[in-house]
């Protein structure tokens, strides 16, 4: 560590992935300074992860109470009130903000409020003032993309959603991810008429076929509607102050909010990256190497903002391996395989490993074991809604290529399953493994017969 700059490392933006890097390079010994323009904690604690699953919990209420007489409570669900789960939830937010900021402090972190600017190899600016730093991290994650259509001021993306004076009482959701698939099911479970124009033939792309295809099954069911093939193409604001949002496919619908969520960009306007010489990719990440550099020698980056794997636990995993490279010389190249991730929606979803077309494309012969079944819980609450289960077998070698499912607490199910695929769990393992019993879970020991082959094209 050099002795010429005023620090060993700047980090430019707090949120999990910058945090963690500065406080572990902080408790390696280096001298480590870290800015932000907005809040602490980034996308995750304050329009991300946190205030989501604070309002998917708030959503799923509804169908409790109607749940709760079949086990014998005579229940009335009591009026809702959105100023009050606003409230709360932000109440919570600005306690993590806090908590992010006594950890950066404890670390020994100088914390500079404000945007910062990369001006050279070395150098950062923060609202004027100059800073210098052996190395500079960028860590601004990503920022939600919007349409360039006629209207597009009258839309809202999830930032807004979370601070929304009003629950709206019909909204029309564009975007077929898993942030529009989140929103979709918490507004409808809280009251709102849901529509979703989605671009594709089918929701979430990119996760296993079968269970994009049970999960719209599952929503439909919830009363939201699913418009495929098709887009959002005008927005207009009508004299009685409604929306008339206008579709590609001659559809017009009367909303009261217009959310788009159709993806996310890395967040690097402003930050002078390429001033500098770092270079990014045509769709705005920032280009690094396996050790996180990128075409500067001294700026690295990480998180969202590489356009890598963009999930919270994945900017932090990169921001450890990043830390103990620098300054405790334990260089360590990330594993992006197997990596679990779970989709809020009602009902929610937990996937680790291959898709089944990845699967079929990484061995010869490919086991698929899947079951379909109606929770015991709904046994006696009357509720139609139904689980899934999904397992990828690689039938040389008996190992488990994938776990996927939709259903109650499918991500808490998932993580564990995680840990086993990670290790090279067999199916032969997966069987020999004694279920508990009566849970959701054990159906994924007790699976015995792969589905038939599909027939030969």
């Amino acid at each position: 560590m050099s002795t010429s700059y005023q620090y060993d490392l700047f980090v430019i933006g707090a949120g999990s992935g910058g945090v963690r890097a500065a406080r572990m390079s902080g408790s390696y010994g280096a001298r480590v300074a870290i800015a932000e323009g907005k809040y602490l904690g980034g996308t995750c604690v304050n329009a991300g992860c946190i205030p989501k699953k604070l309002l998917y919990y708030a959503s799923h209420f509804h169908e409790d109470f109607e749940d709760a007489r079949g086990y014998g409570w005579d229940v009335t669900a009591p009026g809702f009130d959105w100023s009050t789960l606003v409230r709360n939830k932000d109440k919570e937010i600005e306690r993590l903000n806090g908590v992010y900021d006594r950890l950066l402090t404890n670390a020994g972190v100088k914390l500079f409020r404000g945007r910062a600017r990369v001006i050279g190899p070395h150098e950062v600016e923060v609202d004027g003032q100059r800073v210098t730093a052996e190395r500079i991290l960028v860590a601004t994650g990503g920022k939600p993309r919007m349409p360039d259509i006629p209207g597009k001021e009258l839309a809202i993306s999830s930032d807004e959603a979370f601070h929304l004076p009003e629950l709206p009482k019909r909204v029309v959701i564009s975007g077929g991810g898993y942030i529009a698939v989140e929103f979709a099911g918490i507004l409808a479970g809280l009251g709102a008429r849901v529509t979703m124009a989605v671009r594709g033939l089918h929701l979430l792309n990119g996760f296993d076929d079968d269970i994009r295809s049970f999960l719209a099954e599952e929503m439909i069911k919830k009363g939201i509607e699913i418009k495929p093939n098709t887009e959002v193409s005008c927005l207009a604001r009508r004299d009685d102050g409604a929306l008339c949002v206008a579709l590609q496919d001659g559809t017009e619908i009367e909303a009261d909010t217009a959310l788009f969520a159709i993806g996310r960009v890395p967040n690097v306007q402003g930050l002078g990256l390429e001033e500098v010489g770092v270079t990014l990719a045509p769709n705005g990440s920032v280009v690094v190497d396996d050790g996180f550099k990128t075409s500067v020698p001294s700026i690295y980056a990480i998180g969202d903002v590489i356009g890598r794997v963009a999930l919270t636990p994945v900017a932090i995993a990169e921001a450890m391996a990043l830390s103990r490279a620098l300054f405790r010389g334990q260089p360590v190249k990330m594993d992006y395989h197997n990596i679990p991730t779970a989709v809020f929606s009602q009902p929610s979803i937990g996937t680790v490993g291959l898709t089944e077309a990845q699967a079929r494309e990484a061995c010869k012969k490919l086991d698929v074991y899947a079951s379909t079944f109606r929770p015991l819980k709904h046994t006696l609450s009357g509720r139609q809604e139904k689980t899934m289960m999904k397992l990828l077998v690689d039938k040389e070698t008996d190992k488990v290529l994938g776990v996927h499912m939709v259903g109650p607490d499918a991500g808490e199910i998932t993580q564990g399953f995680a840990v086993a695929l990670k290790c090279g769990a067999t199916k032969a393992q997966f069987d020999a493994t004694v279920g508990i019993h009566p849970t959701s879970a054990e159906e994924l020991v007790t699976m015995r017969e792969p589905l038939p082959d599909p027939p030969s094209s």
